[in-house]
C-alpha cells in the first residue's frame, strides 16, 4: 500500500487552524480546570464543613466516574431540552474545565496534604491567619509536588479535547476528518493529527520541566 499525503499537505492551513482552535479550547478548559481544582481541592480538605466538603465530594465523585464524552453529550445535546442552548466551544470548554478540574481537585488535595502539619502550625505562631498561612506557606510548597501530576493532567486534557470534535468544534480532529471525508486517506490524515498532537504534548511536558525546576531552585 503507497501513502499519499499529498491531500493533507494541500490543505494544511486547515490543519493548522484546527490546532489552533484545540490550543484555545484546551487553554481555557485548563485554566478552569485549574480554578475549580483548587476550591474544590481545599474544599475536601475540611471534613468539618460537611455541606462543602459532601457537594466537593458528589462532584468529583460523578465527575471521575462517567465518561467525558457522555458529559459533553449532556452539555451539548442534555441542557437543550431544559430550554439552555449553549454555543459548542461554550459546552466543549465547560465540559473538559469540569472535567479536568475533578481531577486536579485530587492533585491538589494530595499535595496539601503532603506538607507537613507543623508548617501550618509555626505559621499561625509567627501570627498569619488560616489564608495567609494557605496561601504564603502551604501552598508554595505543595506546588512543587503538583508540577509533575499536573502535566500529566495538561497532556490528557489535550488529547482529550479531541472528544470535542464530535460537538461541531472546529478543532484538529474535526478539521482532519473533512479531509478524510473528501480524500478517503484516513490513515495519512490522522497520521499526520497525531504527529500534531505528540507535538504539542511534547511542547506542553518540557514547558512544565523547565517550570519545575526553576521552582526546585528557589
Amino acid at each position: 500500500m503507497n501513502l499519499d499525503f499529498s491531500p493533507v499537505w494541500a490543505d494544511w492551513r486547515s490543519l493548522l487552524n484546527g490546532a489552533l482552535v484545540t490550543v484555545e479550547v484546551t487553554a481555557m478548559a485548563l485554566l478552569l480546570g485549574c480554578f475549580i481544582g483548587l476550591l474544590v481541592g481545599l474544599g475536601r480538605l475540611n471534613r468539618d464543613r460537611r455541606l462543602v466538603y459532601g457537594l466537593c465530594t458528589v462532584y468529583v465523585t460523578f465527575i471521575r466516574g462517567t465518561p467525558l464524552l457522555v458529559q459533553l453529550f449532556i452539555w451539548f445535546f442534555g441542557l437543550p431540552q431544559f430550554g439552555l442552548l449553549l454555543p459548542a466551544m461554550v459546552c466543549g470548554v465547560l465540559g473538559l474545565g469540569l472535567y479536568a478540574g475533578a481531577y486536579v481537585s485530587e492533585i491538589v488535595r494530595g499535595a496539601i496534604s503532603s506538607i507537613h502539619h507543623g508548617q501550618h502550625e509555626a505559621a499561625i505562631a509567627l501570627g498569619l491567619s488560616p489564608w495567609q498561612s494557605m496561601r504564603k506557606v502551604i501552598l508554595p510548597q505543595a506546588l512543587v509536588r503538583m508540577i509533575p501530576p499536573l502535566g500529566n493532567e495538561f497532556i490528557a486534557l489535550i488529547k482529550n479535547s479531541a472528544l470535542v470534535s464530535l460537538l461541531t468544534i472546529h478543532d484538529l480532529m474535526h478539521e482532519g476528518q473533512k479531509i478524510i471525508s473528501v480524500s478517503y486517506r484516513s490513515l495519512e490524515v490522522y497520521l499526520v493529527v497525531a504527529l500534531i498532537y505528540l507535538a504539542l504534548t511534547s511542547a506542553t511536558a518540557a514547558v512544565l520541566a523547565a517550570y519545575e525546576k526553576k521552582l526546585q531552585r528557589t
